[in-house]
């Protein structure tokens, strides 16, 4: 029998609120999930349920107001460098080439790097991401795709254990998004990583994850955690599998559901019927 994976991540009983000028809002409700080594978590929900508050809980950037988010057993006391953040808005400097980019972080203090190091860490990686050819260039010279690569190789560079991820490929064009997926599941099959991934499209958390986590509209409570049965690696042909489509269906169905729940709340908070 395989070894099961130790648990990296707990989030226990989780809530977060924040003052308004209408009194507090709850946005997340006593969330209790795992995070273990070497997972791939998608976290799906409507827009503006939670989901990227979660992300940032354990990124660091939010302290909850209760319970506690645990890595490695102990509470997130803010940003570290074993944890890459990648967000939809192609985290790059605009004023740095491509190569520059991605040397960045590797001369911070956190992650200083001599300078040989440094020059085959960049190498390495822009001939991953395919953007060898464009280590000179600027941001506003590269394509939404290769933005995100670039922030991809930047994530990367400084080695992680963990990728957390918003929305990394929500503003591409559909041909795009997929071939940045199957990218992305290329460099962790080569470079194991823990992963959390917010997105709002069904077809992506099953593409890529391991396990989803399904959350309700605000305030995000875990509505269900479904273990993702394809093995890895993936690939296109998985969209094509009567079981893929039959997951697809259960968890589209239950993101309507709170879909539908959410305008009923917005709703009636706007004092419509």
């Amino acid at each position: 029998m395989a070894a099961v994976a130790p648990v990296r991540v707990r989030f226990d009983a989780v809530s977060l609120e924040f003052a308004t000028a209408a009194g507090p809002l709850r946005v997340v409700e006593n969330v209790t999930y795992e995070i273990r080594e070497g997972e791939f978590v998608a976290v799906i929900g409507p827009s503006g349920c939670g989901k990227t508050t979660m992300m940032n809980m354990l990124a660091g950037f939010v302290t909850p107001s209760s319970g506690k988010v645990l890595l490695d057993g102990r509470p997130v006391a803010g940003p570290g460098p074993e944890r890459g953040v990648i967000f939809q808005e192609y985290g790059v400097f605009p004023w740095l080439t491509v190569r520059h980019n991605i040397a960045f972080g590797l001369r911070l203090r956190a992650n200083r790097k001599p300078e040989a190091e440094i020059r085959d860490t960049c190498e390495r990686y822009m001939r991953l991401m395919g953007l060898a050819d464009f280590a000179d260039a600027f941001p506003k010279t590269l394509s939404g795709g290769m933005r995100q690569r670039l922030a991809l190789a930047r994530a990367y560079a400084v080695r992680p254990e963990f990728l957390l991820m918003d929305e990394p490929f929500g503003a591409l064009d559909a041909q795009t998004r997929s071939n940045m997926q199957n990218l992305l599941l290329e460099v962790l099959a080569t470079e194991r990583k823990t992963v959390m991934l917010i997105t709002h499209s069904v077809e992506e958390a099953i593409y890529l994850a391991s396990k989803i986590v399904m959350v309700t509209a605000r305030p995000a409570r875990v509505r269900e955690i479904v273990e993702v049965p394809f093995v890895y690696p993936r690939d296109e042909s998985l969209h094509e599998q009567p079981e893929f489509g039959e997951l697809r269906s259960h968890i589209r169905q239950a993101v309507m559901t709170e879909y539908r729940a959410q305008q009923k709340q917005a709703r009636r908070n706007s004092g419509l019927n």
